[in-house]
């Protein structure tokens, strides 16, 4: 079978297609609202202090830098073909015009993987935070509700106020990233006034053999596996996989692609939006963990809360209650805008008939994609409520380093094939920069457990298996279907 490649302009020209068409009424401060907002949530007021006592130590701070580097390095490929192909989907559609429709099957599939699940752990992380700041009881919300009220109740809540538009979810969200960020200032300021520069030091505490897990071999880096390594915590190994492991803070500021055909001018709010929000929590997180490490030995920090954990320790018991509302807020709009980049992605790929074109049907008031949303606010609220998903939380990050390092060969790809395509922002230093984000990602995924790895693949060939099935007979591609219209599977 050749290799179907989407052009670039028919991918532009179809987000004119007058019933699926979004409305274009985001600015480039909505984007970096909305990447901020889903940032900033369970990692920074969680994978802080848990890194910290059994990784990295002091040296997290390190740890959280090469996290972002990374993320930069894809960031800076995400925002030339963002701004190039301003059409919603993300990584799904990039790949569709660089790499052809079964790369674009995978990573589509993938990201459904990486944004859904993401979404219903962090509502169930919601849920533990909302019992503990409200006392609620064990019945209705926390790890041991089932179903858990609380995540099913928010989901549907948020799913909701997805329909009624993208330009009203970033109002929302920009009031939870006001509080959740103050929140953090105030970690930040107050926190470094209870700073003892003693407990930074060691800053990279001696390597050490890691305690016997439970997961044995299977949980183990699957770059230790395979070369035969003794497994070690600290050192500079250990801040190189907790780096690995805080990548998850990361998760988001590629969600900012998905909303590009809802962007006022995208060649030049997409690049703007998605460095912006990326530059912003870099800093922020590796404040909070310079401070955090600070004020209390790092030993101390393996706890669910370690934050508000923190400054009860030293007394300060009211801005451990602020702190525990600020986790409410900020995950909150973690799960609003996780939700909203599943949309989109799954729109595009209805559009593209690769699933049934019903689901790309847009609401004529609200201008968003109601049917798709409505799909993925249950799927969410079934998955939030009824199944334990701590124990798959690592797939959400094996998800989108595959993602990261498509998005990455996309720009090598395009800059080829379409050399005098209007680049609004243009990623430097290539081919280094994208070869280089390439080669991070790789090595982040290669420090994840095997059993990880192994339901990744599993995930993977069941979408091969519905690609098989439907999409590959389906595809417009291949039926010449206007978008919306029924495809008819042709003759074997």
């Amino acid at each position: 079978m050749a290799r179907r490649v989407k052009s670039v302009e028919q991918s532009i020209r179809e987000t004119d297609e007058p019933a699926h068409r979004l409305k274009r009424d985001l600015s480039a401060w909505d984007l970096v609202v909305f990447g901020v907002g889903v940032i900033v949530g369970t990692g920074i007021f969680v994978l802080t202090g848990t890194q910290a006592a059994t990784n990295a130590g002091p040296a997290v701070v390190i740890s959280f830098l090469l996290a972002g580097l990374t993320c930069g390095l894809a960031a800076l490929c995400y925002a030339e073909l963002a701004s190039s192909v301003p059409v919603a989907g993300s990584a799904y559609t990039f790949s569709y015009a660089t790499l052809g429709e079964l790369a674009a099957w995978v990573i589509g599939w993938d990201l459904l993987l990486e944004l859904m699940l993401g979404a219903a752990v962090v509502a169930r992380g919601w849920s533990a935070y909302l019992a503990q700041l409200l006392d609620l009881p064990t019945w209705m919300a926390g790890d041991a509700a089932r179903p858990d009220l609380a995540a099913i109740a928010i989901v549907l809540v948020l799913g909701l106020l997805l329909v009624r538009g993208s330009k009203l979810s970033s109002r929302f969200t920009g009031v939870l990233v006001v509080v959740k960020v103050a929140v953090v200032l105030l970690v930040i300021v107050l926190g470094a006034m209870y700073v003892d520069t003693a407990n930074w030091s060691p800053f990279v505490p001696p390597a050490e053999p890691a305690p016997e897990g439970e997961g044995g071999v299977l949980h183990q880096p699957i770059v230790q596996a395979f070369l035969g390594l003794e497994p070690t915590v600290f050192g500079a190994f250990g801040v190189v996989a907790a780096a690995s492991v805080v990548f998850f803070a990361y998760i988001g500021f590629d969600i900012v692609a998905t909303t590009a055909e809802e962007s006022r001018n995208p060649q030049r709010d997409m690049p703007r939006g998605i460095l912006g929000s990326l530059a912003v929590c870099t800093v922020l997180y590796m404040a909070v963990a310079a401070v955090l490490t600070g004020m209390v030995p790092y030993g101390e920090l393996n706890t669910a809360a370690p934050l508000a954990e923190a400054f009860e320790n030293i007394g300060i018991t009211w801005a451990a209650r602020l702190i525990a509302l600020g986790a409410v807020a900020g995950i909150t709009s973690v799960i609003l805008v996780l939700m909203l980049g599943q949309t989109r992605v799954l729109f595009a790929m209805s559009r593209d008939h690769l699933l049934p074109p019903g689901l790309a049907r847009v609401h004529p008031r609200f201008g968003t994609p109601w049917v798709i949303t409505g799909v993925v606010t249950v799927g969410v609220a079934m998955l939030a409520g009824f199944v334990p998903l701590e124990a798959l939380s690592e797939l959400v990050s094996i998800g989108t380093l595959f993602a990261f390092v498509v998005v990455c060969l996309g720009v090598l790809v395009l800059r080829r094939t379409k050399p005098d395509l209007p680049r609004a922002f243009r990623t430097p230093g290539v081919p280094v920069i994208p070869v280089l984000g390439v080669a991070a990602c790789v090595w982040l995924m290669i420090n994840l457990p095997l059993d990880t790895w192994l339901r990744f693949l599993i995930w993977m060939a069941v979408g091969l298996v519905v690609y098989a099935s439907y999409g590959r007979r389906r595809s417009r591609l291949v039926t010449g279907a206007p978008i919306g219209a029924a495809s008819r599977q042709p003759p074997a």
